[in-house]
C-alpha cells in the first residue's frame, strides 16, 4: 500500500510527536518530515516533496500564512491543510485565499485530522464545520441576495461546472484533459474563458465559488468540542 506522504509544520516538538503518533497508526499515512519553522517547511517542501503540508498558523520566522503561499506558488500540486487554535474569519479568509484546500482547529480529535488528510489527497476539501459556514456564507452575500447555486447553474455550461469542479479538486491541465479527452490546450482556453466569466482569476477563488456553489462538496468533520481559540 502507498502510503501519503506528509509533512508536519508546528513549532512545538511535544505537538509534533503527537500528530505522527495520531496519523500514522493506521498505517496509510506517513510523516515523511517535521519543520519547526516556517522556512524550514518551505525548504523542507523543496526537498522532500510531500502531498500534502499539515501547517499551522503561528511559525516561528515565517508565518504558517506567507509559508503557505510560497510553499503553493513553487510548487503548486502541494496540498495545504491549516491547523490552528483560532478560527477567526480573519485567519480563515487569508488562508483560503493563499490556496491552502483545509482547516481544522487544534481541538480536533487525531481521527478528524487523518480523515482531512485522506480528503485532501482524494482531491477533495476539509474544513471545520463554522468555517465551511462562514465561506459559504460571505460568497452568498456578495452575490446580493442570489444564491451561489442558483447564479451558477445560470451562468455556467455543463462542461464549464465540469471543468470547474475538477480545477477546484486540484487537477492539473493534464489531467484534465485527460478526463475529458480534450487538449491541454483547450483545458487552457477553456479555464481562461472560465475565469472571465466568473471574473476570478486565481485557483482558490474558483475553488471558494465552487464550494459555496454546491459544484463540489467541502467534507467537515462530524463532531467538534468547541470553535474558540484555545490559547
Amino acid at each position: 500500500m502507498k502510503r501519503i506522504p506528509v509533512l508536519l509544520a508546528e513549532d512545538h516538538a511535544i505537538v509534533r510527536q503527537g500528530l505522527r503518533l495520531l496519523v500514522e497508526v493506521d498505517g496509510d499515512i506517513e510523516i515523511v518530515g517535521e519543520a519547526k519553522t516556517g522556512r524550514e517547511a518551505v525548504q523542507m517542501t523543496r526537498e522532500l516533496h510531500p502531498e500534502i503540508v499539515v501547517m499551522d498558523i503561528a511559525m516561528p520566522m515565517l508565518n504558517g500564512l506567507e509559508a503557505t503561499r510560497q510553499i503553493l506558488q513553487a510548487f503548486p500540486k502541494t496540498k495545504v491543510l491549516i491547523l490552528s487554535a483560532h478560527s477567526d474569519p480573519e485567519y480563515v479568509e487569508q488562508v483560503v485565499k493563499a490556496g491552502a484546500l483545509g482547516y481544522l482547529v487544534k481541538q480536533s480529535s487525531g481521527d478528524v485530522l487523518a480523515k482531512a488528510i485522506r480528503e485532501l489527497h482524494n482531491g477533495k476539501t476539509f474544513f471545520t464545520p463554522s468555517i465551511a459556514k462562514h465561506l459559504k456564507d460571505e460568497y452568498q452575500k456578495s452575490t446580493d441576495g442570489v444564491g451561489l447555486r442558483k447564479k451558477s447553474n445560470a451562468q455556467l455550461t455543463s462542461r464549464e461546472a465540469e471543468l470547474l469542479q475538477l480545477i477546484a479538486e486540484g487537477q492539473a491541465n493534464k489531467q484534465i484533459a485527460s478526463e475529458l479527452g480534450i487538449s491541454i490546450k483547450t483545458v487552457e482556453k477553456h479555464r481562461q474563458h472560465l475565469m472571465e466569466k466568473l471574473n476570478i482569476h486565481e485557483i482558490a477563488g474558483l475553488t471558494r465559488f465552487a464550494i459555496a456553489a454546491g459544484i463540489i462538496e467541502s467534507s467537515v468533520q462530524s463532531t467538534i468540542a468547541r470553535d474558540t481559540p484555545s490559547k
